[in-house]
């Protein structure tokens, strides 16, 4: 089987199905085809995390979200003429029919041209791990060991497969514990600046001490995470918005543990005993533009929701990326034991 072929699915699949074939795939993308393999449409990975944030059902049919008219070719052609499609469409995918639009081959930018990741990546150290004390008394929580590595080695590790090298680390508390071990990143494989917070600053307050802007979008990313996302999907789904700004969002279900009155008026029409709600929370990961630096203030505390409010306020264009991977933040005990029960289960 060619590895494009992996990446077919047809009408009757559902949802879930083809996200486990465009997550275990690794090319981001699905081909929609009937029995004899006519193209019916496409479904990126922006196109299922839209479905979810729309409230999809997992088990719905895949066409339900699908792009029912995708941009295609027909075979034959010379290489450059699929190139100058690509490229003028901003495609990173192309399909190749023959004549009765049955899907031949499937074209992908990145065989054209050399990928090169230069996107920068900036690691929030700063944090005093209180919740975590005693084991933060003496090293910051970044470096607290998950398995057998610092949780901040495996961050390092999770953007380097997706190519993502330049890392600029902002620390503070136990700061001499993280230069130390990671230095200037060239054992690991990457690259390391470091900006010291002289006091506490915020996730968004922080990037106003970058001696060095980047020039193209950037992720920020809380260190004291563990996930599995797909680096590479987080920042197509950016560019593909065209944001100013992207929060990676996390579904979170609570339940409230009384009977829920619904009234009209002074009538009661309606119990609902202990019911169940979904909303997203902030996940502690962003894609940002440099023209974000001009609504950051400098040297003063700035979280990053009030950065993302402001953003809105001012009607520039901002994006929630939903997470279905493994993603857990290790703020207490409990979540940290959690971290090394599941490292062999969930988190290989």
């Amino acid at each position: 089987m060619k590895q494009w072929e992996k990446v077919l699915v047809t009408s009757n699949q559902t949802l879930l199905d083809t996200m486990k074939i465009i997550d275990e795939s690794s090319l981001q993308f699905a081909i929609v085809v009937d029995e004899k393999r006519h193209l019916l449409g496409t479904v990126t990975d922006g196109d299922i995390r839209r479905g979810i944030l729309r409230g999809e059902g997992l088990d719905v049919p895949i066409t339900s979200i699908m792009n029912a008219k995708p941009t295609s070719a027909k075979r034959g052609r010379k290489p450059y003429k699929y190139k100058q499609i690509m490229s003028a469409k901003q495609l990173r995918q192309l399909p190749i029919v023959d004549e009765q639009n049955r899907i031949v081959n499937i074209l992908f930018m990145d065989k054209f041209e050399q990928s090169i990741n230069k996107n920068t990546v900036v690691l929030m150290l700063g944090g005093l791990g209180t919740r975590l004390r005693p084991l933060t008394n003496e090293i910051p929580k970044p470096m607290l060991k998950v398995g057998n590595k610092p949780i901040l080695e495996t961050i390092i590790e999770g953007f380097k497969q997706y190519g993502y090298t330049n890392f600029i680390f902002s620390v503070n508390y136990k700061k001499e514990v993280i230069q130390d071990y990671f230095q200037n990143g060239e054992a690991f494989g990457v690259t390391i600046e470091y900006v010291e917070e002289n006091k506490r600053m915020g996730t968004a307050g922080a990037l106003s001490l970058l001696e060095h802007r980047p020039v193209e979008p950037f992720f920020v990313m809380n260190g004291d995470l563990l996930t599995q996302i797909n680096f590479d999907q987080l920042m197509q789904f950016h560019i593909e918005h065209r944001s100013v700004a992207t929060m990676c969002v996390r579904e979170y279900e609570y339940q409230i543990p009384y009977g829920v009155i619904e009234t009209r008026g002074a009538d009661l029409i309606d119990i609902k005993e202990k019911p169940s709600h979904r909303s997203f929370i902030n996940a502690g990961i962003y894609v940002l533009n440099p023209e974000v630096f001009d609504y950051i203030p400098e040297d003063q505390f700035y979280d990053m929701p009030t950065l993302f409010e402001r953003l809105i306020t001012q009607r520039q264009k901002t994006s929630a990326f939903p997470i279905h991977e493994y993603w857990l933040d290790i703020g207490q005990m409990d979540d940290f034991n959690r971290a090394n029960s599941e490292l062999k289960e969930s988190y290989k």
